[in-house]
Parts: structure tokens; C-alpha cells; sequence
């Protein structure tokens, strides 16, 4: 993910939907993401298509079970996205602002590319990762994923899982996440 951004997100119809962009921290930003990858701390922001700050997204240093923390345009804790142990699955969970646990997700191995979120065993979204065919999964790290959301989806929820899909990409599809 660090080294895609940009990244627009598009609607249905591929009409821009927002733009998400890692903030610079400078040449000694620009040195620890070539040496650290996604191990490093940073900071992505979201904008709308008016280029208004919509949502940040914090990945502070983690070495194990990786974390990004939501936020709204003025700073207010929206939740976070946090991974959890599993051997043979992908789990990790979506926490509102009080640190609740309010959807989860344990993709099993087989299922590499969907992940079902989950509220009391009941599918609320789905982040897909879709096929971008042979050349491109062979020779670049551009990565396209479906979002879909259910109507029991609250907008809140709306956003960490939208945060959520940059964390999937983050942890299972970015080249320097293995």
C-alpha cells in the first residue's frame, strides 16, 4: 500500500468516490518506506472529490498484530482496525471509538481474496480483492477491491470498513508484507 499511493476509490460506475494519499514526512519519511515497507509508522489521508479531508488513517509501529486507527477531518476517534492471532485464517477486528468490538472478521485460508465482515455471525460488508489478470498480478502491486455493504451496515461502520480495506491490503497483498 505505501508504495501504490495515491489510490482512488470509485463508485459503482467508476465516478470518483474519494482519494487516499500517505502524508510525507520529508527524505527521512521517504528512507524508512524504502528500509521498513509497511512496518513503519504513517499516516494516510482520505479526501473527497473536492479535496476536503474526510478521514485519517493511522498505522502506528507495530511488529506483530498491525493496527490502523480511524479518525474523522477534525481529529475525533472513529475506531480502528485490529489484527488478530490466527494459524490457518486471516482474523482481525473493527472497533467503534470506545474500543468495542462491534464487527469481525476470520477469512479462512481457503477464501484468499474475500473478506466477510461479520456482526454476531451475521455478514454486514464484503472487501474483495479482484482479479486485475495475469500481467498485472505478475509484475505490479496494483491491487483493485470490491467493497460492498449490507443494509444493516451503520454509516460508521461504513467508514472503518472502508479503513479496513486499505488494512486488508496492507497486511495480505502488499509485496513487502510477506
Amino acid at each position: 500500500l505505501p508504495d501504490a499511493l495515491p489510490i482512488s476509490l470509485l463508485d459503482e460506475r467508476e465516478a470518483p468516490l474519494a482519494f487516499a494519499a500517505e502524508q510525507q514526512k520529508g527524505v527521512g519519511g521517504f528512507l524508512l518506506r524504502q528500509l521498513l515497507g509497511h512496518w513503519r509508522s504513517f499516516e494516510i489521508h482520505l479526501f473527497d472529490p473536492s479535496r476536503r479531508l474526510s478521514l485519517r488513517v493511522l498505522h502506528p509501529f507495530r511488529f506483530l498484530f498491525r493496527r490502523l486507527e480511524v479518525e474523522d477531518e477534525g481529529g475525533r476517534r472513529l475506531g480502528a482496525v485490529q489484527q488478530r492471532f490466527a494459524v490457518f485464517s486471516k482474523a482481525f477486528d473493527v472497533q467503534d471509538a470506545g474500543g468495542r468490538v462491534v464487527l469481525q472478521v476470520r477469512s479462512p485460508f481457503w477464501r484468499l481474496w474475500t473478506f466477510a465482515f461479520q456482526r454476531r455471525g451475521s455478514e454486514v460488508a464484503r472487501v474483495e480483492k479482484r482479479w486485475g489478470g495475469i500481467l498485472a498480478e505478475a509484475f505490479t502491486d496494483r491491487d483493485t477491491f470490491r467493497v460492498t455493504f449490507g443494509p444493516s451496515c451503520a454509516a460508521s461502520e461504513r467508514l472503518l470498513v472502508l479503513a479496513a480495506s486499505l488494512f486488508v491490503d496492507l497486511v495480505y497483498f502488499e509485496r513487502k508484507a510477506g
